[in-house]
């Protein structure tokens, strides 16, 4: 497959032009990739009204992820979310009517503040069984919270979630589609999904929008995601998904993850397909070890090895903390879990010596603590009010009874176990207790 972007800047770093615009380091090597780091010079084309080389790249992408268009973003899935919520508030405008959001609460904290922002109104899904980093939303969660007064104008839902579970997307597209609704979803831990022998991305499954970080799984630099726009997506999103993105996008993109984006198109035409059936196999493998040395997994995504150590004696930040002596660096721990991202640009020789330093591991006895129930708190002031509103900070223990002001998480995994104007109530103290949180930003009283 052709890279356009890719070749257009080799060919001008290759000229050497007397570079009289941005950015400042000229071209000349700093850190390294100062070369082929460039502006909207002429023939690059531009991000967000793309009509040259980026166009022809977004293009060749959209044909390998079978979407009526993808968008790149250097920006990440956090870009692609607000241009998702935007594109759904126009939905709502011309259907006459207010958006409603019908979303999953183990939503990133972009969903919140980008809501909160366009004035869209959130009811939350709380499906049976369901934890802080996991909603398990199933086709009778979805028909019943359909049961309300209001028409929700879309379902926001996050598959894979970040201890990776999968979702049921085709059957909770078709649920949407009964009800005239959306079906937007956060897969920024899934681009490869498409990939493999079985096809399990949302673009295959009935979303109708998603976004991609191509970064988390995929070989690009980070910041560089899509956003994917489905063939039974409403008429206009494909000319639409350009200004949502511009909307709220930096007007100065990166073109060293631009090309990232443009060569990993490349990568992806050219044998990754066997590749990560080949890798795939490897990691099921390991996870068939693990488990026989009665270690416990968690999540079905193929390219995620989450640990639930507390039956085999560790919490998942001491289990991070041994792994790091040993040079292993997870993606995220918290008492619960410890979640690490698996590539084929590991290899085989990688998945072993992980195995090997697990099962050098002593099994203790088990940990029986567990975490506290999520809070369903009660809604005093719309996410917007209580997020532009004066705050102050406070030490937990003074917080029960406050409104709070802000999303107050961190990333990863930017998961809220409150949103802006919820109630701070004594389950809420007491999960945010057990996940570290020590502070909160509250409401001021005035």
């Amino acid at each position: 497959m052709n890279t356009p972007i890719c070749d257009f800047v080799r060919a001008y770093a290759k000229k050497a032009p007397l570079r009289l615009h941005m950015p400042g380091h000229k071209g000349i090597s700093g850190l390294g990739p100062e070369g082929l780091d460039i502006t909207e010079v002429d023939g690059a084309d531009e991000l967000y009204h793309a009509h040259g080389i980026i166009k022809k790249s977004e293009e060749n992408a959209a044909g390998l992820f079978g979407s009526a268009a993808t968008f790149y973003s250097t920006e990440g899935s956090s870009l692609c979310i607000r241009a998702m919520l935007y594109l759904t508030l126009l939905r709502a405008g011309e259907e006459g009517r207010k958006p409603l959001i019908l979303a999953g609460r183990n939503a990133h904290k972009t969903f919140l503040t980008g809501a909160a922002l366009l004035g869209i109104e959130v009811e939350w899904l709380y499906p049976k069984g369901g934890s802080l980093l996991a909603c398990p939303v199933r086709v009778e969660d979805l028909e019943a919270a359909f049961s309300g007064e209001r028409k929700p104008t879309a379902v926001y839902v996050t598959t894979p979630d970040y201890l990776g579970n999968l979702l049921d997307i085709q059957a909770l597209a078709e649920v949407c589609r009964r009800h005239g609704a959306l079906l937007l979803v956060d897969n920024a831990h899934g681009a490869y999904l498409h990939f493999l022998p079985k096809l399990c991305h949302p673009m295959d499954l009935g979303a109708d929008l998603c976004c991609d970080s191509a970064h988390k799984t995929l070989p690009v630099l980070t910041g560089g995601a899509y956003l994917h726009v489905s063939k039974t997506a409403p008429p206009g999103w494909k000319a639409q998904g350009e200004k949502a993105l511009a909307l709220f996008a930096s007007t100065s993109p990166s073109y060293l993850i631009l090309q990232s984006l443009d060569e990993a198109n490349r990568y992806l035409s050219e044998g990754f397909r066997e590749e990560l059936a080949v890798f795939s196999a490897l990691a099921e493998k390991m996870k068939k070890r693990l488990t026989a040395q009665s270690w416990t997994l968690a999540g079905q995504e193929p390219l995620k090895l989450t640990l639930a150590p507390k039956p085999y004696g560790y919490t998942g930040l001491e289990l991070s903390a041994l792994l790091r002596k040993q040079g292993v660096e997870a993606e995220f721990a918290d008492p619960d879990f410890l979640v690490g991202m698996l590539s084929p640009r590991l290899g085989e020789e990688a998945l072993t010596r992980l195995v090997g330093i697990l099962s050098q591991l002593p099994r203790r006895a088990a940990i029986e603590e567990t975490p506290p129930p999520l809070p369903r708190p009660r809604r005093v002031m719309a996410p917007r009010e209580a997020m532009l509103s004066l705050w102050e900070e406070l030490p937990l223990e003074e917080c029960q009874g406050r409104v709070l002001a802000s999303v107050n998480v961190s990333c990863p995994p930017a998961v809220p176990i409150l949103v802006c104007g919820e109630e701070i109530d004594k389950m809420a103290v007491e999960c945010f207790q057990y996940y570290g949180v020590s502070r909160c930003e509250v409401v001021k009283e005035t």
